[in-house]
């Protein structure tokens, strides 16, 4: 199917589109909605890069799997589910909703630019938002993941779905792909102030950068994810003055009985009271909105491995989510994406116009 977007108007203003792109959420914290979307999630062929024959992880999935994780997923979701005040739902999809209406508040004075949101799984979909730019009349597009390091299983992954959804387009936009943005100054800068923040309320502790973890095959296989999260720490840890006793990077969220990049961050937790360290303060980097990943492993089922073991003081710093410089930070991202791009006047698209009107005027009978 090839289409063109009926709102489109020989004449009309074109712009800049971005879409930003997050992860995704279940619709609603219950069983069925968890297992859409985890089946979704799963079934992306960059997320689980399974060793054997395609049809026997899906079957792996469809039997075992999704019969038996959702109900506990769920649990996880219903607890964290209105986190940032009555009926805000989930607080990825509620933060990232913040998160683009800033945006579009940045660029208010600057009509050259729409911004939309679209989420890889679940809705809003990649898509559909897609659709939404091109209604507005926007020529070129600016993909924006929102993951500051690059790895396969995420960036990639919606970089298929967009490439995807234009193979049915008649008028491709021009298009730049923001593969990574984790050694912007910005972003290091929004990070250590995040950091400097919390230490003002609660003092400083042993700092734990915590990413979401991938399998170490993945690393193996060339993907670059693993460098890029021990970069950003050893940056923030250099803004921050930290020496090496003071921080380590560790990895969250691991997932079935193959090894994936180390150390996991829940036995360093457990780890860190035998070496004399009680007051631990964690913060999650790679995570641009804060979310089951961050408000309910790290913030709630981590501290207890901590405490557990014999700490004594634990917090989680929050995520950049739509602070003043998380929206600095993608503004500047934006702008350094769209050089270049100078959405023609309203008078050269009506020349344009004209000139079809006129020709298809003399043309004879």
């Amino acid at each position: 199917m090839i289409y063109q977007s009926p709102d489109y108007q020989h004449g009309d203003r074109r712009k800049i589109g971005v879409l930003l792109v997050n992860l995704g959420t279940p619709d609603e914290p219950e069983k069925v909605s968890v297992k859409r979307y985890l089946k979704e999630f799963l079934s992306d062929p960059r997320v689980v890069e399974f060793k054997g024959p395609r049809w026997l992880w899906l079957l792996i999935l469809n039997g075992v799997i999704l019969n038996t994780r959702p109900k506990k997923s769920a649990a996880a979701y219903a607890s964290i589910w209105d986190e940032l005040g009555p009926g805000t739902g989930s607080p990825l999809m509620a933060i990232s909703q913040r998160l683009t209406k800033a945006l579009q508040n940045y660029f208010h004075d600057n009509d050259d630019f729409v911004i939309e949101l679209a989420m890889r799984y679940g809705q809003p979909s990649v898509a559909n938002g897609l659709k939404k730019l091109q209604q507005q009349g926007a020529e070129h597009m600016v993909i924006l993941p929102l993951y500051p390091q690059y790895s396969a299983t995420t960036t990639a992954s919606i970089f298929d779905a967009v490439t995807t959804e234009l193979q049915h387009w008649r008028m491709l936009p021009s298009m730049r792909f923001v593969n990574n943005y984790y050694e912007n100054p910005l972003y290091i800068d929004a990070l250590a102030n995040q950091i400097k923040i919390h230490w003002q309320k609660h003092g400083r502790g042993f700092l734990l950068m915590s990413f979401h973890g991938i399998p170490q095959r993945y690393l193996h296989n060339g993907d670059p994810y693993h460098c890029y999260c021990q970069k950003t720490g050893r940056l923030v840890a250099e803004k921050l003055h930290l020496t090496k006793d003071e921080y380590r990077v560790s990895f969250q969220s691991i997932f079935g009985r193959e090894e994936w990049l180390k150390p996991y961050t829940e036995a360093t937790l457990k780890g860190l009271p035998k070496d004399g360290i009680k007051h631990v303060q964690v913060i999650c980097p790679g995570f641009a909105a804060d979310c089951l990943e961050t408000l309910e492993e790290i913030a709630v089922e981590n501290r207890d491995y901590f405490m557990t073991a014999g700490g004594q003081e634990y917090s989680y710093i929050p995520a950049l989510n739509d602070s003043p410089e998380h929206i600095e930070l993608l503004a500047d991202v934006i702008k350094n994406h769209s050089q270049g791009w100078q959405p023609p006047t309203v008078s050269e698209c009506q020349l344009s116009a004209d000139i079809f009107q006129n020709q298809s005027a003399n043309k004879p009978e």
